[in-house]
């Protein structure tokens, strides 16, 4: 994709052609502000393209300022409840997408994902919006003209304008482009920053438990994960390097702001093996079975999970043999075995970055600087994160749609 802007000066210049940066620029062009959006892609919204297996999970039936983690928790509110995903619905529904709903009211594309790019694009041309892609941000300079607030030096040349939007994301997925432009761009003018994290991010274990348990790695089952606030039910998944799987996504980013303070964070993650039932009860019942315990927990658990679990904890002898106060302890475990883990899989293979632009420098309405009249921030660059399952589309659509409205 390449095209060559029209002209030099614009109303509105958007940084960064992804969800939230298209979302942006096609509110302003069709309001009549002359819009341009540059990206130093070749290609137009990748992250979009390779979202949801291809199908782009695009939004949540269920949105509220719960799903988001931000260490300014309330600043999500308004944008949320201005743009639902009710509107994004209607946005679809006018360009014929055909779409699903998947567990956890998850919404996809029946199609593909380019469904949503070729939209995003068309309601950007339906506001006359001008394209500089691949283009190479130089510099960023602020004047005094209220129509040229900002001059951007590029490799398409100098372009003036009298708001910018930044919509550049975050670091996560770097064989895509991503990069820490944002970030530079809000010190420049002097906004505070929450340090990103790789977030949805698969957990390491430390050497002494992944000896245990890597032997397993492929290997899923139902489980409930918990970490500070966070508490979750899916999958769990077993890696060569530690455990991953949507459960373990989710609460990843609660183990990873547990520097925040408050009660987002934990050192440790305690993942429950039996989801759905009072495992002491279960294991009363059974008490007097004279099947080896790890055999008994076969009918819950897959049989290498079980063996190597009671392996590390010498409980191998048969049920009757354990007292009742043996029982409530491995009912305890069961319930509630405690991971510390030693690290992530790193923003390579994370979905999205926690952390970003302080929320606390910018208007919850606009998402306009509150230092630095005419600059916004839009979408994953800032300290807004969801959770696994369109929520961070939703924030992209939704805070592009209050940028939109006012740059």
């Amino acid at each position: 994709m390449t095209h060559l802007p029209r002209s030099s000066r614009y109303d509105v210049i958007v940084i960064g052609a992804g969800a939230a940066g298209m979302m942006c620029a096609a509110q302003a062009g069709q309001r009549g502000r002359r819009v341009l959006i540059l990206d130093h892609a070749a290609k137009l919204a990748e992250k979009i393209r390779i979202s949801g297996g291809g199908r782009c999970n695009f939004t949540n039936l269920d949105v509220g300022m719960g799903n988001y983690l931000s260490r300014n928790p309330q600043f999500c509110r308004s944008a949320l409840a201005r743009y639902t995903p009710g509107h994004f619905l209607e946005l679809i529904g006018r360009h014929g997408i055909a779409w699903h709903e998947r567990e956890h009211g998850q919404l996809f594309c029946d199609d593909s994902a380019q469904d949503i790019i070729d939209m995003l694009r068309a309601e950007c041309e339906d506001g006359r919006v001008d394209w500089a892609m691949p283009c190479t941000l130089q510099a960023v300079t602020a004047g005094d003209d209220p129509d040229a607030r900002f001059a951007l030096d590029t490799s398409h040349g100098r372009f003036e304008c009298a708001s910018l939007v930044v919509a550049t994301g975050g670091l996560s997925i770097p064989k895509i482009g991503a990069s820490p432009l944002g970030y530079k761009i809000a010190e420049q003018f002097g906004l505070a920053m929450v340090a990103p994290k790789p977030a949805l991010v698969p957990l390491t274990l430390p050497p002494e438990e992944l000896s245990i348990y890597k032997e397993l790695a492929g290997m899923a089952f139902d489980a409930v994960a918990e970490c500070g606030a966070g508490r979750f039910r899916e999958n769990l998944l077993f890696t060569h390097r530690g455990l991953s799987g949507p459960v373990i996504l989710q609460v990843s980013s609660y183990w990873q702001a547990r520097d925040h303070g408050g009660p987002d964070g934990g050192s440790q993650v305690t993942v429950n093996l039996f989801p759905a039932e009072d495992v002491r009860a279960w294991l009363g019942e059974r008490a007097r079975s004279k099947s080896l315990l790890a055999n008994l927990l076969t009918e819950r658990l897959p049989k290498r999970f079980a063996q190597a679990f009671c392996d590390q904890r010498g409980w191998n002898k048969p049920t009757h043999q354990f007292n009742g106060k043996e029982l409530d302890a491995i009912a305890e475990a069961l319930s509630g075995w405690a991971i510390t883990p030693n690290g992530t899989l790193g923003y390579a293979k994370a979905e999205v970055t926690l952390g970003g632009v302080d929320t606390r420098e910018l208007s919850s309405k606009t998402m306009e600087a509150r230092k630095q009249p005419g600059l916004f921030f839009v979408g994953e660059v800032m300290d807004v994160t969801g959770h696994l399952g369109g929520f961070n589309f939703q924030w992209a659509w939704a805070s592009g749609h209050a940028a939109g409205q006012a740059a």
